[in-house]
């Protein structure tokens, strides 16, 4: 009896365990099954409303958690696209070069205009800041912020000058990176050298009367001219201080017509007559230099400043006067096209060298500088010339033929806007 209680119980045993695994491996297989079933849902949920596609309930919770989680990384996103795109609306628009770089000096933002007023190609961010510009003053500029101070250079780039201004990118006190900004000074440059050419020229006309007047006095002063010579030294003393006193005037209208100072006041103007009334005043000059003045032309009434429009006329007629030939003429004509007034003034002078022309308009400059002195002039006569046509948004041009004579044509429109 108590053999075969024995007996069945080591089989029951033995059931139980082989039962226990049974289950055990069943379950181990269901909740693998459920596990990767619960990883497809979650991989297939759409991140952006995950609640409707989870099957179970008991993920809820989860689901709500990474709905608030794709909110706030959608709204991030949203505002960091937005911010690029405001950064590269500004950048894009500078009409001056902008680079950022790290503290290995490669780029991480670099502008179109940097890229542009460097005469660059093939760079642009993630490369090295050096494929911009590999100049020794690029360098310089450049290892000088690198390491901690801001620097400035010039780069030569063809015919034009860059200003490079770099500055260090710091962070507690330590250089991360650099930022550098690009400037087109070519036209700065070149106002800066004219400034300092029309210094030395105003000096240097201004110092011939001078010289004469001091001169002339200081031999008045010692008593050492004779009675009858004392009123050819007067006149010889009011032509130089006349020379002066137009100088003077012919820098300040000069002056008036660059800062935009003369007033704005635009009155209906006679073309025809006012070259009447001018010439009237150079007939005597014109007769000095046995020079032949003639008008032809119509009647073109235009919108502009009687007085610059009187001085743009005045100077090209004594241009053509004074460097002209004994028998030479100096014709004016007026003409028009539709919406535009044309003067042109010529003469059978002398004439212009080509590689002048290109010049001939800038302040003081003279092509024959010895025919010049024998000349009376303060050289500033077609610079106004310029300035008032270009104050009435009109144009003026050259042509000449040396000993043949030089033709002027200016073309103003008849309507000023």
């Amino acid at each position: 009896m108590s053999a075969v209680f024995t007996g069945h119980l080591k089989l029951n045993s033995h059931t139980f365990i082989t039962l226990f695994i049974f289950l055990t491996v069943i379950s181990l297989l269901i909740g693998l099954i459920t596990a990767r079933q619960i990883i497809r849902t979650l991989n297939s949920a759409d991140p952006d409303n995950p609640r409707k596609s989870l099957p179970f309930k008991e993920l809820l919770p989860l689901s709500e958690k990474l709905e608030t989680q794709s909110r706030r990384i959608n709204t991030q996103m949203e505002a960091l696209r937005q911010s690029r795109e405001q950064y590269t609306l500004i950048t894009e628009n500078l009409g001056e070069g902008l680079i950022i770089a790290d503290r290995k000096l490669i780029m991480l933002a670099c502008n179109s205009a940097a890229i542009q007023l460097l005469n660059a190609q093939n760079t642009g961010a993630g490369k090295s800041i050096y494929t911009l510009n590999n100049s020794d003053a690029f360098r310089r500029c450049i290892q000088d912020a690198a390491g901690g101070r801001r620097s400035e250079c010039i780069v030569m780039t063809e015919n034009s000058e860059r200003e490079v201004i770099a500055s260090p990118a710091r962070s507690s006190e330590i250089v991360n990176g650099i930022v550098v900004f690009i400037m087109d000074v070519t036209e700065k440059q070149q106002l800066e050298n004219m400034r300092r050419e029309f210094t030395s020229n105003v000096s240097h006309e201004l110092k011939t009367p001078l010289t004469a007047i001091y001169g002339i006095s200081d031999m008045l002063a010692g008593g050492i001219v004779k009675p009858e010579d004392v009123p050819q030294f007067g006149s010889d003393i009011r032509n130089e201080a006349n020379r002066l006193i137009t100088l003077v005037n012919d820098i300040v209208a000069l002056s008036k017509l660059d800062e935009n100072a003369v007033p704005y006041i635009f009155e209906d103007v006679d073309l025809y007559e006012l070259v009447c009334e001018t010439t009237d005043r150079l007939k005597i000059n014109a007769a000095e230099n046995s020079v032949t003045l003639s008008i032809t032309g119509v009647h073109v009434i235009i919108s502009g400043n009687r007085t610059i429009l009187e001085e743009i006329i005045y100077n090209l007629c004594d241009n053509a006067i004074k460097y002209n030939r004994s028998g030479g003429t100096c014709e004016i004509k007026i003409s028009h096209i539709p919406q535009k007034a044309i003067i042109t003034v010529s003469d059978n002078g002398i004439g212009i060298p080509e590689e002048h022309l290109p010049r001939i308009f800038e302040r003081f400059y003279r092509c024959d500088k010895s025919r010049s002195q024998k000349i009376k002039g303060t050289g500033l006569g077609l610079s106004i010339v310029k300035h008032g046509v270009s104050y009435h948004g009109g144009t003026v041009r050259a042509e000449s033929t040396p000993g043949k004579g030089t033709v002027f044509t200016v073309v103003l429109p008849i309507t000023n806007s």
